[in-house]
């Protein structure tokens, strides 16, 4: 499974994704954001942490607008 960090404001999505296996940490700095496969962030500020302006190897999702369910669906979607 993907190691993803998630915004600490979307709690409901981190053990969504936890619950179906993935490792999931907080993304608290730049420096947690480099270290995962996904960043899941909720949109509010789109340059959080300047994830925005950051060179990461990993699938920036924003979920904005999105449940829970399709947060996870596009996590699913993008590792198949």
């Amino acid at each position: 499974m993907a190691r993803i960090g998630v915004e600490p404001s979307l709690s409901n999505v981190k053990e969504a994704l936890m619950r179906i296996g993935h490792e999931v940490i907080d993304l608290h700095s730049e420096q947690d954001a480099s270290q995962c496969d996904f960043c899941i962030i909720s949109g509010q500020d789109k340059n959080m942490m300047g994830i925005a302006n950051m060179s990461t190897s990993g699938t920036v999702i924003n979920a904005q607008g999105a449940n829970t369910n399709e947060v996870c669906q596009m996590v699913n979607e993008r590792l198949s």
